[in-house]
């Protein structure tokens, strides 16, 4: 299984493309105008890789934007955590408030359920439940090659804001040291800002997770 980053919207939020065979699963498309969906497009074509899914780590605005045009073009529907489903039907609501435009998010196709796994060819991801950042926040983890799709939840050197709708800091510092933390060092963390990192590297380095 590959990953790919894009980093896009004024938010510079990571959007991310696994595909192995040929076959894809898009990951908080965060592409916000027509220069973002071609990049994204462009991008599919030349790899020939065909998305089959779509999912959301969470429905923050910064990490839907992208929806609407997705089922337009290939006709994906967003999966998401059933408790961020009020999040999901208020982003554009949300997105005006920061002065973004968002177009109306489609419904989505089904709910992301904790401990589900997530089939790619013949690879896999386990659905983490890692509440905090948002309500129905879920993380997607690669056992066999150690890296992890957080989302919101952990950043290097930073972890998610938790002053919006649903967020609670108490409940996202449970979440990253009793379901990330136990994972290991060296797994890979692919956040939704930033750069990578490493749970190692954010147990010893990061601030809010010291002591």
């Amino acid at each position: 299984m590959h990953v790919k980053k894009f980093t896009f919207n004024p938010f510079q939020e990571n959007t991310y493309v696994l595909h192995t065979a040929g076959e894809g699963i898009i990951v908080d498309p965060g592409c916000s105008d027509e220069d973002e969906q071609r990049e994204l497009e462009t991008w599919l074509d030349k790899n020939e890789v065909r998305p089959t899914r779509l999912l959301l780590t969470h429905a923050h605005v910064d990490h839907v934007l992208g929806c609407a045009w997705l089922k337009r073009r290939y006709d994906l529907l967003p999966e998401v955590h059933r408790k961020d489903l009020f999040i999901l039907q208020n982003a554009q609501v949300s997105g005006a408030m920061f002065g973004v435009n968002c177009e109306p998010v489609p419904a989505p196709k089904r709910f992301i359920e904790e401990g589900e796994i997530v089939k790619l060819g013949d690879e896999h991801l386990d659905v983490l439940f890692v509440p905090g950042h948002a309500p129905g926040h879920v993380a997607f983890y690669n056992p066999k090659q150690r890296f992890m799709l957080s989302g919101d939840v952990l950043f290097h050197r930073s972890i998610g804001r938790t002053d919006l709708p649903g967020g609670d800091m108490d409940t996202l510092l449970k979440s990253i040291r009793e379901q990330l933390f136990p994972l290991g060092d060296d797994i890979t963390v692919y956040s939704g800002h930033g750069p990578e990192t490493t749970i190692g590297e954010e147990k010893l380095g990061n601030p809010f997770l010291r002591g």
